[in-house]
């Protein structure tokens, strides 16, 4: 069910090149790096897709990616980043790229089935080039938008807080569910986290905060690394027995 939320989400890029593309209309440089990105993130869904179908011939991907596509839609209306500035849009980026590596370097760490392992090891070897797409381009950016340090926590945190926004739940919803079934988005919100979280190991998700530490401009690794790691998997095992103890 995961894998075919997953495979939703990450095959909607053409919505995101949409957005990033008027968002950084006049930096030409960085277009075809964009789409680009786009197209690996599509190819990314169809893989998880063709794995999920092999499981579940039942599974059409094309029917539910379209019924997905038609109820979640992006501000492709915007002509500014909706993060305040570019390098604030480039800064929500990173923090995606961090949590998409971690949770597909969880997905193959947890799964026994080989050819998932495999898909789920390139698909987190991409999403890390990805991250460090987004943050060398934020590099060059910082000079002009000058971010501090607190403004540059407050977009991480936010990004952060949106992982349970209605993209993920809207897409478990479609992606697992009949059209005839109501789109209840705290029952799908709930079902699609407790069979995220049980995948996740410490290591998992201590990268994804060294990523993101590094992204803001602070030490990767070191005391405030490892109580800020420390601090969110503790978090974490705490949502995630509640998630246990909800779906019991």
């Amino acid at each position: 069910m995961a894998v075919k939320t997953a495979s939703l989400v990450e095959a909607n890029s053409e919505d995101y090149v949409t957005y990033l593309l008027s968002v950084f209309r006049e930096e030409t440089w960085l277009h075809d790096a964009l789409r680009r990105w786009g197209a690996e993130e599509r190819l990314h869904g169809e893989a998880l897709a063709a794995w999920a179908h092999r499981v579940d011939p039942g599974f059409d991907f094309t029917e539910r990616l379209a019924r997905f596509r038609e109820g979640y839609r992006l501000p492709l209306e915007a002509t500014e980043s909706v993060r305040g500035s570019r390098a604030g849009e480039l800064l929500a980026r990173c923090v995606v790229e961090c949590g998409t590596s971690s949770y597909y370097s969880a997905i193959r760490d947890a799964t026994e089935e080989p050819v998932l392992k495999q898909i789920a090891h390139l698909i987190a070897g991409d999403e890390f080039r990805h991250f460090k797409l987004f943050y060398d381009t934020l590099k060059k950016f910082d000079p002009q938008d000058s971010l501090g340090l607190f403004a540059k926590l407050k977009v991480t945190l936010s990004r952060v807080n949106e992982t349970e926004d209605d993209e993920l739940s809207f897409a478990f919803h479609c992606a697992n569910n009949d059209p005839s079934i109501p789109y209840d988005r705290e029952k799908s919100m709930l079902a699609y986290s407790k069979r995220a979280y049980r995948n996740y190991r410490y290591g998992h998700l201590a990268r994804a905060i060294s990523m993101m530490l590094k992204a803001v401009g602070l030490a990767p690794h070191g005391v405030i690394a490892q109580v800020t790691q420390r601090g969110a998997w503790w978090l974490w095992e705490k949502r995630a027995r509640k998630l246990e103890r909800i779906a019991a």
